[in-house]
């Protein structure tokens, strides 16, 4: 039961993060093409070529979107930690097993146990790195420079999905102990 509300949890989290990072894809796209259109139409060569319908785009607003490089970076910080979930439940992180892939199974268990609590303890170290930020930039109130957000809805976004990142490494941890422990297989495998 804990085990499906686990999986449950890691890949909703994978899904907001994906359909985010799909919209940010999109906007980058228009935000890339509406800014080269807009060089083309502040050219000599539109002023002449389409007259008056180049300036009318350009009385339209055509060109980049207004703080894409914010949204950007702040959507991808939280994809970013979006993922890290489902890539934790199903050791997809990358890994090095040149020296560790002719050992017996028994050892490796226990190095993967001995690994997945260091890695959990990293990501609560992240975690709570990411809500000193957010009380940070809350209290300072600094905001970005286009579109004038608080910077601190970025860090909170981040640090929700890093929330989440470490429930699930916290789970994986118990889990790969009692694989080293017991011998069996309970997570998933590569």
């Amino acid at each position: 039961m804990i085990h499906q509300a686990i999986i449950r949890l890691a890949r909703s989290t994978a899904l907001i993060g994906g359909f985010l990072l799909v919209a940010l894809i999109i906007m980058t796209t228009v935000s890339i093409v509406g800014r080269s259109l807009g060089d083309i139409l502040h050219s000599d060569f539109a002023a002449h070529a389409l007259g008056g319908f180049a300036q009318g785009m350009r009385d339209l607003g055509l060109g980049e979107v207004k703080g894409s490089y914010e949204l950007l970076e702040a959507g991808v910080a939280f994809a970013i930690f979006s993922f890290f979930p489902i890539c934790q439940l199903y050791t997809g992180h990358a890994t090095v097993d040149v020296f560790t892939s002719r050992l017996p199974q028994a050892l490796t268990r226990h190095l993967m146990a001995f690994w997945e609590v260091i890695l959990t303890a990293c990501l609560i170290l992240i975690s709570v790195q990411l809500f000193g930020g957010v009380q940070r930039y809350y209290g300072n109130g600094e905001t970005t420079l286009f579109l004038q957000f608080p910077l601190w809805w970025a860090y909170a976004a981040s640090f929700a999905a890093s929330v989440v990142t470490c429930i699930v490494a916290v789970y994986c941890a118990i889990m790969r102990l009692c694989e080293s422990v017991t011998g069996r297989s309970l997570l998933p495998q590569v």
